[in-house]
């Protein structure tokens, strides 16, 4: 009784919750969104399945399509940590009591990381930044971490009265709704988007350009840019019949859903609840532009544009549509700038994007789908995928970023992308040289050696 008079209230008020969008009964978007069953449910057992029948593709479950199936074993002590630890509690305890203390992160971390993590943060801006270590330091919780640390710095909390209770349930919310299961896409390429936007924001022209606004919407725009990714491309979705790309119309699918996942966050953690109605919308919008500019299939038209400014000379960033531009392209190679850090870092992202890419072509192999060229295994490696995607993709936009904004910074990365572009290079003729060896020997038949008494198989002698 006491449910069915909750969800009464909930029906009479006219108000929803469905996974990371929150809306009012009038938004037929979000209408239509329910009606297809983007059912998900944020708990510690996992989410609702989707409702069979919400598109053809009946066999396939997005939320699970990276799981592995974990045999029983002794917990960790990481896990100990995350789950018993008295020092999160009592941070936590007196964060939502409104206790203050001198280290914001106090609220955050355990006592016994946030030194290690601390000194982390005091090179946040370093492009040799390790955002796998951070993210071991912090307990997993590095998009969290990074973002309030970022916050923090700029003053952001501050000018824009954030409420901190509302902030910190914000980043966590952001947090969980990124897919763990996922090789790449999920919060530590998240943070690391971040952590490399920041180095950008720190860039002499933007750094003495950009307004508070640009910089919050700058950190929002990389911490949310790929929320709730499903670890499949849009020709999937679409090639699929999933109702995301009936609803988004085939267009710019994953980012439309990226945007509306973080305004429905936004919206339900009260964030920005406190500015004005038409200030708001108009931070919700100016995000969405940001998000939408990270769509691969569009890299073409933002390069030309780019390249036609740089070539004019008639970028100015006291103009509030240059700024805004310029910050597209900044999360654009912010987005795709693994190849262009040290080898050691570079090398771990590749290895789990490729690993992303060759679950899709399993999946598209094990139904009868047309393989995705680019995430077919048996014809691929890592190496072959790398060094294309640093030729046709990375190179032509970090060599336009670097027009733009010639620093330390930009000989550094193009420095990186070149060491890196022949590591793969490398790897891909050893590969390549192995392979030949191992077929050589399997066509040549062994002859006999004349020391030996023993004869090959299937001689006179044998």
């Amino acid at each position: 009784e006491k449910r069915k008079a909750f969800w009464s209230l909930r029906l009479g008020l006219g108000i929803w919750r469905r996974g990371a969008i929150s809306y009012d009964s009038e938004d037929q978007t979000a209408l239509y969104i329910r009606m297809l069953g983007d059912v998900r449910v944020r708990s510690q057992v996992g989410f609702e399945p989707e409702r069979r029948g919400s598109h053809p593709y009946l066999y396939v479950d997005f939320r699970t399509l990276h799981s592995r199936p974990e045999a029983a074993r002794p917990v960790s002590a990481r896990n100990v940590r995350r789950l018993l630890s008295f020092q999160r509690y009592l941070h936590s305890s007196r964060f939502f009591h409104g206790i203050p203390a001198n280290n914001p992160l106090g609220y955050i971390l355990d006592d016994d990381f946030t030194g290690q993590a601390k000194l982390m943060l005091q090179k946040v801006g370093n492009w040799n930044f390790d955002i796998f270590l951070f993210d071991r330091l912090t307990n997993g919780n590095s998009l969290v971490n990074l973002t309030f640390h970022l916050f923090n710095t700029y003053g952001l909390i501050e000018l824009f009265q954030l409420d901190m209770v509302k902030l910190r349930r914000f980043l966590v919310m952001i947090q969980e709704d990124y897919r763990c299961q996922n090789p790449y896409h999920n919060a530590v390429h998240a943070a690391d988007v971040t952590q490399a936007m920041y180095c950008y924001l720190q860039e002499p022209k933007l750094a003495e350009t950009l307004t508070s606004c640009d910089l919050l919407l700058g950190l929002l725009a990389a911490a949310t840019h790929d929320l709730d990714h499903p670890g499949v491309n849009q020709p999937f979705l679409i090639k699929t019949d999933h109702y995301l790309a009936a609803l988004y119309k085939n267009s710019s699918v994953l980012e439309n859903h990226h945007w509306k996942s973080a305004v429905g966050l936004l919206r339900e953690s009260d964030l920005l609840s406190h500015l004005p109605t038409e200030d708001r919308l108009n931070m919700e919008e100016r995000l969405g532009s940001l998000i939408l500019a990270t769509d691969i299939s569009r890299q073409n038209d933002y390069l030309s544009e780019f390249r036609t400014h740089l070539d004019k000379g008639d970028l100015c960033l006291t103009n509030g549509g240059h700024r805004h531009f310029i910050l597209q392209m900044a999360l654009k190679c912010a987005d795709i700038c693994n190849p262009c850090r040290p080898w050691k870092l570079s090398k771990q992202w590749s290895e789990k994007v490729t690993e992303e890419f060759f679950h899709q072509g399993d999946i598209e192999r094990k139904h009868n789908l047309e393989v995705t060229p680019l995430c077919d295994r048996q014809s691929n490696s890592v190496a072959n995928i790398q060094i294309g995607f640093m030729a046709y993709v990375v190179e032509p936009l970090f060599v336009e970023w670097s027009r733009f904004s010639d620093t330390r910074l930009s000989q550094t990365m193009m420095s990186h992308l070149s060491l890196n572009k022949q590591g793969w290079n490398e790897g891909r003729d050893k590969q390549e040289a192995s392979s030949s060896r191992a077929s050589e020997e399997q066509r040549t038949p062994a002859t006999k050696d004349s020391n030996s008494k023993v004869l090959p198989q299937g001689s006179k002698g044998s």
